[in-house]
């Protein structure tokens, strides 16, 4: 019997296995920078740069100082590239516990000149360009990014990086233009003297379909590590890497009985049994992560059988159909996993919500228990 009502099973051999095989199809001259954002998505940040590190990942990137501190107080020693934070109130942190910023603006550039200048700190910053995704960047010219650099000496040009908006659609010229629009800045900064030791603008998508001239020699692989990949839209190719999610959710039932036929089920009614129907109770709802959007429509496994959601998803509890199934409290249902030959995996719960696989799994809440397998 189960002491938790929900919880995950976290592989942490299998996320060792998805970094490596992302580090064999990149190849050794492109570094493998492991995005563990967001509680690596849910999967235990510390845990999984843990053991990334292990497995050789120099650089982990996160989203905001607070993440990247986190890291450091649990021991992580890699360097950490903070992708989304540069707040006035923030920048000294990144000194005090070495976390390397990707600066969007520069003025941000000539800011943290002069906090590591008062530091008397070498200070590397990776400058991060809007090459069309219309978010965090800079747009200056190359001109203006060449006269911000000369007036740095302790703030040091890392990086130099972009991120695309459409990666994963090939009918779209979106990608080719971005690509286009950052080597021409790279190219003037390079005629001029200034060779950032490192550049990149991909995530898991050019990689795994192999869109080499997307990479530069860092790339920044965040879904493939948990083991998805998007599928891309008008491209045969099949993806490269050989990865494999490495998390399951679970949840406990906490109560079975039968109802009649004609018998509402859950807020609002939605559902009304149309034959004599045995259901379970399960310990999970949306306030645990699991999508409301599932609601009549959802499914989950047990004893390798694939039961519907019944009714409304509410905030703590889910009702399926257990009809024919010899299930008591106590017993365990997959929401996301496999049992037996059945599986259901975070893309598939995302079509049913209307949604993104992302969110399914950076949707789990923190009171959903990790356990490590």
């Amino acid at each position: 019997m189960n002491m938790y009502r929900s919880w995950l099973e976290v592989s942490l051999s299998q996320i060792d296995a998805n970094f490596r095989s992302i580090r064999r199809a990149t190849g050794p001259g492109v570094t493998v920078m492991p995005v563990v954002k967001a509680d690596a998505y849910r999967h235990g940040a510390v845990e999984v740069s843990r053991v990334l590190e292990e497995a050789g990942a120099r650089w982990l990137a996160v989203s905001n100082v607070h993440e990247g501190i986190a890291l450091r107080e649990s021991g992580i020693q890699s360097r950490i590239l903070v992708m989304a934070d540069f707040l006035p109130a923030s920048r000294p942190l990144f000194l005090d516990y070495n976390l390397t910023p990707s600066i969007h603006s520069l003025e941000g550039v000539l800011a943290y000149e002069h906090l590591a200048a008062a530091a008397g700190q070498s200070a590397p910053f990776h400058l991060k360009i809007d090459t069309g995704m219309g978010r965090l960047g800079t747009r200056a010219s190359a001109l203006e990014i060449l006269d911000t650099l000369a007036q740095t000496r302790a703030a040091k040009l890392e990086g130099l990086m972009s991120h695309f908006a459409s990666a994963p659609n090939y009918t779209s010229t979106q990608t080719d233009e971005q690509i286009a629009t950052f080597t021409a800045v790279l190219q003037h900064l390079r005629t001029a003297g200034i060779n950032p030791p490192l550049v990149h603008l991909s995530s898991t998508v050019p990689v795994a379909y192999g869109r080499k001239e997307a990479w530069g020699n860092l790339v920044r692989p965040g879904h493939a590590i948990y083991g998805y990949v998007s599928p891309a839209k008008g491209l045969n190719t099949a993806s490269s890497l050989d990865v494999h999610p490495a998390l399951a959710w679970k949840a406990t039932i906490l109560e079975v009985k039968d109802i009649p036929a004609g018998a509402a089920i859950g807020y609002g009614g939605i559902h009304t049994t149309n034959r004599p129907t045995r259901i379970a109770v399960l310990g999970v709802g949306y306030a645990d992560g699991y999508p409301h959007r599932l609601s009549n429509k959802g499914r989950v496994l047990i004893q390798g059988r694939s039961v519907p959601v019944l009714g409304a998803v509410s905030m703590d509890l889910t009702t399926v159909d257990a009809t024919g199934l010899n299930v008591e409290p106590g017993h365990p249902a997959t929401l996301l996993g496999a049992d037996g030959a059945e599986s259901i995996d975070a893309q598939q719960i995302a079509k049913l919500a209307g949604t993104i696989s992302y969110s399914v799994l950076c949707g789990i809440s923190s009171r959903v228990v990790r356990l490590y397998v």
